[in-house]
């Protein structure tokens, strides 16, 4: 599988600016495909794993492309001149592609990561599960909840999980975070796994504007 990576690094933004990058690419290619917004023609969401991601990391701006979404990226390259950002019109003078080839699975080792945005694990369902266990056993739920997140990544770009996904969260904390104007419940730490994931992809509730981005490690 393949995955390509845009950065704009002269251009500064904030974390919570991530879903302005996304309905500013869809406006200017979400007519080519419903890859840049997961919208069919009538509106009505189509509920995938986002192939193409926006995310704002360390205040870079970046778009994530995996699979089909990948090419699409690569596709648009040179198409990308401007970025827009309420009302303001920002010209992109440097932009620089990474494309590579990801073999995703499990592995005999284990591999860390660090969630490098907030990780938006609980559904509304799930948070009233969760809010209701000891503290010593949310944690655990979180464990699976990750793991689900990780096996519905690997459905999403299409490849079957042979074997069981293992997942421990560590340094685990809770943090607050905006989301359409809502004050949300969500994570940020590190965990390990034996599962074989890209950087920057991410994992979660609402990864396409950029929430649950991850990044290997090396302890």
């Amino acid at each position: 599988m393949h995955q390509t990576t845009i950065t704009f690094p002269d251009l500064r933004l904030s974390q919570r600016d991530g879903h302005k990058l996304r309905g500013y690419f869809s406006r200017q290619f979400g007519a080519d495909s419903d890859l840049w917004h997961n919208h069919r023609p009538d509106g009505s969401t189509i509920y995938r794993y986002p192939l193409i991601q926006y995310k704002v990391l360390r205040q870079t701006p970046m778009l994530v492309g995996l699979g089909e979404g990948a090419s699409m990226l690569m596709q648009h390259f040179f198409d990308l001149e401007n970025l827009q950002v309420d009302d303001w019109v920002l010209p992109i003078h440097n932009k620089q592609i990474n494309s590579r080839k990801y073999e995703p699975g499990l592995s005999a080792s284990l591999h860390h990561y660090r969630l490098l945005t907030p990780w938006f694990a609980l559904s509304q369902k799930n948070f009233s599960r969760y809010n209701a266990l000891p503290d010593d056993e949310q944690e655990v739920f979180l464990e699976r909840v990750l793991r689900n997140n990780m096996l519905s990544f690997f459905k999403g770009i299409g490849h079957w999980v042979e074997g069981e996904i293992n997942a421990q969260l560590n340094d685990c904390r809770k943090v607050k975070a905006k989301f359409k104007n809502r004050t949300m419940l969500m994570f940020l730490g590190n965990f390990t796994t034996n599962a074989v994931l890209p950087d920057h992809v991410g994992l979660g509730q609402s990864v396409a504007r950029g929430y649950g981005t991850i990044e290997r490690t090396h302890l």
